[in-house]
C-alpha cells in the first residue's frame, strides 16, 4: 500500500526526556537550590550540580505514575474523580516517600559540605511527614502532577493513535483481499465467454489463444495475490490480453501502446487497469463492426502514470430496454484507487460522438 507499516512516535520519548532536563533538572534543581539558601560567589551558575541528580533521585515516584497508574485509568474511560484522585493520592505519599530516601542516601554520598545541613534537614523533615497526614511540599506536588501528567497523557494518545493507524491498515488490507478475490472470478466469467464465442467461430487461432488465455490466467492467479507488482509484468499482462482481443475481433482495431520512460523499477498493484480494459472490450462496438477501435495507451513520465483507453460505443438503448448488468469493475477500481492511491489519483470517464473515454493518472 501506498503508506508505510505504522510505527511507534519518537515524540513522545523526546517529550518525556525533555520534561526530565528542563522541568527536573533546571526548575527543581532551581527550587531545592534556594532552599539551601546558599549563594556561592566564585560559581554564580550551578554551583552544586550534584542537586541536580538528588532533584533526579527524588522525583522517581513520578514514573510509575505517568507510565502505568494515569495510562491504566486513561484506558478504562476513567477521567473524573478515579484519575484525580487516584493520581493525587499516589503523588502524596510518593513524594515524602521518595524525598526521604533521596536524602537519606544523598546524605552518605561524598556531598559538598554546604549540602550536608541541607539533606540531614530533608530527611529529618521527610521521617516527620511520613508520620502525620500533612501536606507535603504542596507547590512541587502539584507542579510535579502537572508536568508528568502531559508526559503520561502524550504517551496515551500516541499509543491510541498508534493503534488506530494500524487497525486502518489491517482493515485496508483485507478490504484490498476481498477486492483482489473479487476480481478473479469477474476476469475469469469474461474468459470464459471469450472461449465460447471463439468455439462458434472454429477460429484456427485456437491453440495461440488457449495459450495467451493461460499466461492471463498464471497472472491472474498467482502474481495478482502480491501486493505489488512489476510494471513491466503488468504491461505484458495487458499486450497479452489486447492480442487475445484482437485474435477474436480481427477486422477491428484493437491496440495497445507504451510510451515515455522505461518501465525497470516502476512497482504497481496488480491488474489495476483491467476493470478499465474489461468495461471497454464488454461495451465497445466492435462486437457488432469492424469498423470500430479499442485503442489503450500508457505513457510513463517521472513522478506520473497516465493511462488512456478509448472505444467506440454501442447505440443507445430504447429507454424502455432492460439495462445490462455489470459495474462491479468500475466499482472495483475505484475502491481500489482510494486505498492504494488516496488523494493522488485522477479517473475520469467520459463520452463524446459515439466514443467512451477513461483516464487514470497516478501520481507516484
Amino acid at each position: 500500500m501506498q503508506q508505510d507499516a505504522a510505527r511507534p512516535s519518537r515524540f513522545p520519548l523526546f517529550f518525556e526526556v525533555l520534561v526530565w532536563v528542563l522541568y527536573v533538572g533546571m526548575y527543581k534543581y532551581n527550587y531545592f537550590m534556594e532552599d539551601t539558601r546558599l549563594h556561592p560567589a566564585d560559581h554564580p551558575n550551578f554551583p552544586f550540580p550534584q542537586l541536580i541528580l538528588f532533584a533526579l533521585a527524588a522525583t522517581l515516584y513520578v514514573v510509575p505514575y505517568y507510565r502505568w497508574l494515569l495510562p491504566a485509568l486513561l484506558r478504562q474511560r476513567r477521567y473524573a474523580v478515579p484519575l484525580v484522585l487516584g493520581g493525587i493520592v499516589y503523588l502524596w505519599w510518593g513524594i515524602k516517600l521518595n524525598t526521604t530516601l533521596a536524602a537519606a542516601v544523598f546524605r552518605f554520598i561524598a556531598a559538598p559540605p554546604a549540602l550536608t545541613g541541607f539533606y540531614q534537614g530533608y530527611f529529618q523533615h521527610g521521617l516527620r511527614l511520613l508520620l502525620r497526614l500533612g501536606m507535603p511540599y504542596l507547590l512541587l506536588l502539584l507542579t510535579d502532577f502537572l508536568a508528568f501528567s502531559c508526559v503520561g497523557f502524550v504517551r496515551v494518545a500516541f499509543e491510541q493513535e498508534l493503534r488506530r493507524r494500524r487497525i486502518e491498515q489491517e482493515h485496508a488490507a483485507l478490504q484490498l483481499e476481498q477486492l483482489k478475490a473479487q476480481l478473479q472470478p469477474h476476469f475469469l466469467f469474461n474468459t470464459l465467454n471469450s472461449i465460447y464465442g471463439l468455439s462458434l467461430a472454429g477460429s484456427p487461432d485456437t491453440p495461440r489463444f488457449i495459450l495467451l488465455l493461460s499466461e492471463l490466467m498464471r497472472y491472474v492467479l498467482y502474481d495478482s495475490g502480491k501486493d505489488r507488482i512489476a510494471l513491466a509484468d503488468e504491461v505484458a499482462f495487458l499486450e497479452n490480453y489486447f492480442e487475445l482481443e484482437q485474435r477474436k475481433y480481427e477486422g477491428a482495431r484493437i491496440r495497445f501502446t507504451t510510451a515515455g520512460a522505461g518501465l525497470a523499477g516502476q512497482q504497481v498493484p496488480p491488474l489495476l487497469w483491467l476493470p478499465l480494459v474489461e468495461n471497454s472490450f464488454k461495451h465497445g462496438r466492435h462486437h457488432f463492426s469492424d469498423d470500430a477501435s479499442v485503442e489503450a495507451t500508457l505513457t510513463t513520465a517521472p513522478g506520473q502514470l497516465r493511462f488512456v483507453i478509448e472505444n467506440d460505443m454501442l447505440p443507445s438503448p430504447p429507454p424502455a430496454a432492460p439495462r445490462r448488468s455489470g459495474g462491479i469493475g468500475l466499482e472495483n477500481i475505484r475502491r481500489r484507487l482510494q486505498l492504494y492511491y488516496p488523494s493522488t489519483h485522477e479517473l475520469r470517464l467520459s463520452e463524446h460522438a459515439g466514443r467512451y473515454r477513461a483516464e487514470l493518472i497516478l501520481h507516484l
